[in-house]
């Protein structure tokens, strides 16, 4: 897939005020500080499409992008930031999970890990979240240039190994690097074949 159009539509704390649900629509979500706004830009190989910023916790909105006229891309708010208060993450919660809920033509939802780490609880549990309300997802270890050959296939095989506890079969997942571009071509001909898929 190439994109020759990348643009940023709407920001929204409510799912029923995101545009008319009329096409296909990716979402990317992640503890904060896992890379997800990098990853997008690398992405779109735009360089500030979605903001991102050393403060972990950046996006607190529901973002929208088009693309290509054809889907929507979507940056949602980092999940598990513990530098705010509780009625933020309570309020972050409820956003995410309404959105993921109730938003009808979400197609994907990517769930970003940090490839430099083992299975953290948070992810683990958000993902048997997904799996219990029938939730399409995928995941993406990002910052695959952090680590050694030997090192990611390790921590591959300790996150197939968890998820294979519970899973019968696991989700698709995809290895990125936003310094690199690793994965990009993967991820964006994922979304090509469901788009395809779906086509009337």
């Amino acid at each position: 897939m190439k994109i020759t159009k990348a643009e940023f539509v709407t920001s929204n704390t409510d799912y029923k005020k995101c545009p008319a649900p009329v096409r296909p629509e990716y979402a990317f979500i992640g503890r904060s500080n896992v890379g997800k706004s990098s990853l997008i830009n690398s992405l779109c190989e735009r360089k500030s499409l979605a903001k991102t910023s050393a403060t972990p916790g950046k996006t607190q909105l529901i973002n929208h992008f088009n693309i290509n006229d054809a889907w929507y891309l979507v940056d949602l708010p980092g999940y598990g930031y513990a530098r705010t208060s509780k009625t933020n993450r309570a309020a972050f919660a409820k956003i995410i999970t309404s959105y993921i809920e109730g938003r009808e033509n979400l197609t994907n939802l990517f769930v970003l890990v940090d490839s430099r780490h083992e299975p953290q609880k948070i992810d683990v549990e958000f993902m048997a979240y997904l799996a219990e309300n029938s939730i399409p997802f995928s995941i993406i270890m990002t910052k695959m240039d952090k680590l050694s050959k030997e090192k990611a296939k390790k921590n591959i095989e300790i996150y197939q190994n968890i998820l294979s506890q519970d899973w019968e079969e696991l989700p698709p997942m995809f290895f990125s690097s936003s310094e690199t571009g690793q994965g990009r071509e993967e991820i964006l001909q994922y979304i090509e074949d469901i788009n395809n898929s779906i086509k009337p």
